[in-house]
């Protein structure tokens, strides 16, 4: 008979943490991210002390190291080239294309970085009914899972990517008016930059097992989730001021817009580098 289930938590329908009482004693906990990126069940004794851990089998923990460092390195690498642009940008010739392109090529680092994430969560072991043990599927490129709010975290991000993807591709148009700008290259910015915050959001609830942020500074995960979420909250100050406005054709402050997009790249940068850590 398996071990009956004490309770679950989790921010409103979404459940990213359950509680089962061993018969011998003590509590095995399951908590989505951990078991998501890490591959472990903690195990606790009484009085709520951390007794030991279980794993996922070592098949299951490989595919999650590959996963983790393909993911890392694609949003270290997409986050060095967005700053890269954004600095030629700043300091550079002037030409449009140059850190047009220098974005581009950061972009697609990015949707790899968003898919491969979504990869993560859709071949993480689950925990078995019964909570002792994890156990691993079968490899999958896709499902359908909006009721996990670790899938849905990462859809959301990946959708970001790809929205961004059609903005860094508007950005080669030559000869756009200021309403073709705004509304080609500016509307798809600000669309992604919304997306990364929903996104951030949810993680922040996955990690808290709550809606509202928290304060875990002992956590990798919450380190990882809230300098990319810094990323996203900079970026979206650097869309905001990237507006043309329609009387002058000008931006409303490309010196916010460039820094803004650097700094933000940056933190996605760090962000991948804490990321590299946090693996089983």
């Amino acid at each position: 008979m398996g071990q009956p289930e004490q309770r679950a938590e989790g921010a409103g329908p979404f459940t990213t943490r359950r509680l089962w009482h061993r018969p011998e004693g003590g509590t095995v906990v399951w908590e989505s991210r951990p078991a998501r990126r890490r591959g472990v069940l903690s195990v606790r004794g009484p009085g709520d002390t951390v007794a030991g851990s279980a794993r996922a089998d070592d098949e299951a923990l490989g595919r999650l190291r590959r996963l983790n460092a393909v993911a890392s390195a694609a949003f270290v690498v997409g986050g060095g080239l967005f700053a890269l642009g954004a600095a030629v940008a700043q300091f550079g010739s002037g030409e449009a294309v140059v850190s047009a392109s220098v974005y581009f090529a950061g972009g697609l680092f990015f949707n790899l970085g968003g898919y491969t994430s979504l990869l993560q969560v859709l071949n993480a072991p689950r925990h078995s009914p019964g909570g002792a043990r994890l156990v691993t599927a079968g490899w999958r490129w896709w499902a359908y899972e909006p009721m996990r709010l670790d899938w849905l975290s990462a859809f959301v991000l990946f959708a970001g990517t790809l929205v961004f993807g059609v903005n860094l591709l508007d950005s080669f148009l030559q000869g756009l008016t200021t309403q073709q700008l705004n509304r080609l290259v500016w509307t798809p910015d600000v669309v992604g930059c919304v997306l990364f915050l929903v996104s951030g959001h949810l993680a922040f609830a996955e990690v808290c097992h709550r809606p509202r942020p928290c304060l875990r500074s002992r956590s990798l995960g919450w380190w990882v989730v809230a300098v990319n979420q810094l990323g996203s909250v900079l970026f979206m100050v650097s869309a905001l001021a990237a507006f043309t406005r329609p009387a002058t054709g000008s931006l409303i402050n490309s010196g916010i817009a460039n820094w803004g997009t650097l700094c933000g790249a940056l933190c996605f940068s760090a962000g991948g580098v804490l990321q590299a850590f946090e693996r089983p």
